[in-house]
């Protein structure tokens, strides 16, 4: 079963072509304690391809979760078994993306029409792994938005064992609006998770979807268990800073923004040497000094030379310069 020790006070979304392993490394210099999530991975990439490609990690990325996309309860478990060899901390079941692509394959936020199946599968992931197993899903699809269809869905998923719920504070509309506009459009609607931690007490509820500032986090915290904040995260990372101090009562890793880059050069150094392009860990570092004087010239730096032939660590050494 989910223990009730793992911590979700402040976790970071699963984004897709955004929170890979070297942007959650990055993410890591900033925060020691937030929990990170990668990329979607479906199952059928796992099973049919070369595991590592996508399960692959650092040791300094952990607390970290694998986000499966998947609706078929024997795949999902052995891509649960996989999960476990690769050492993650948990496993989660995306019930949250409405893109017609995720739906054309049967899972995503179209499953919150089937609770009897999203309980399936985190049945058979359980019975696969001793790993926690956890599902993130939107308040409603289209015209099923009720309060009591959703309390139906987390009462049928939490029978079958699941005992954390990641909720998008958003409905989705399955057609007519693109996935950036479900992000959007659709009314947050915070009180509709606040009810469902009221309803759901022996449960941990964890609130998504719109947040941009630790305060407005730690009023979160006054009702769920904890919050997952996503493209405020990607685009300006200091926003971490005071996470540790601030959400976890630990001591914050880092200073200032320039302590970051320092720790992150040596292993920009060591990924070259593997053969990878230093602009796959650049792109995740632009917005570092939003807002700060200089940060114009840092991004038009980064993205003019970090591609050109032979770049290493001294491209972000150069950008770093021009902010100094």
């Amino acid at each position: 079963m989910c223990a009730k020790t793992v911590s979700h006070r402040l976790c970071i979304a699963p984004m897709l072509d955004w929170t890979d392993r070297y942007c959650r490394f990055f993410l890591r210099q900033i925060s020691r304690h937030v929990r990170l999530y990668t990329e979607m991975v479906t199952t059928g990439a796992l099973l049919h391809q070369d595991p590592a490609r996508f399960l692959d990690h650092h040791p300094e990325e952990h607390p970290l979760a694998l986000q499966l996309g998947g609706s078929e309860p024997r795949d999902l478990a052995a891509c649960a078994q996989l999960a476990k060899e690769w050492a993650y901390d948990e496993i989660n079941l995306n019930v949250g993306c409405p893109s017609d692509r995720v739906q054309s394959g049967r899972f995503g936020a179209c499953l919150m029409a089937q609770p009897d199946l999203v309980a399936d599968c985190v049945a058979a992931m359980y019975e696969a792994t001793d790993l926690p197993v956890t599902v993130k899903h939107r308040i409603g699809i289209d015209d099923m938005d009720s309060y009591e269809q959703l309390s139906r869905f987390v009462e049928t998923v939490a029978q079958a064992g699941c005992t954390i719920f990641i909720v998008h504070a958003r409905k989705a509309w399955l057609q007519g609006l693109s996935p950036k506009q479900n992000r959007e459009i659709p009314p947050l609607q915070y009180e509709v998770v606040h009810r469902l931690k009221r309803d759901f007490p022996q449960l941990q509820l964890i609130i998504n979807g719109g947040f941009k500032t630790l305060t407005q986090i730690e009023q979160q915290l006054d009702h769920t268990d904890g919050v997952m904040i996503g493209r405020e995260a990607y685009q300006n990372p200091w926003v971490l800073a005071q996470a540790d101090a601030r959400i976890f009562g630990r001591a914050s890793p880092v200073e200032d923004r320039h302590q970051v880059v320092e720790q992150l050069l040596p292993f920009v150094a060591q990924q070259q040497a593997l053969g990878i392009p230093v602009h796959r860990i650049t792109r995740h570092i632009l917005g570092l000094y939003q807002g700060q004087p200089g940060a114009r010239a840092w991004r038009r730096h980064l993205s003019e030379n970090a591609h050109r032939d032979g770049a290493g660590p001294d491209v972000i050494n150069e950008a770093l310069a021009l902010l100094k």
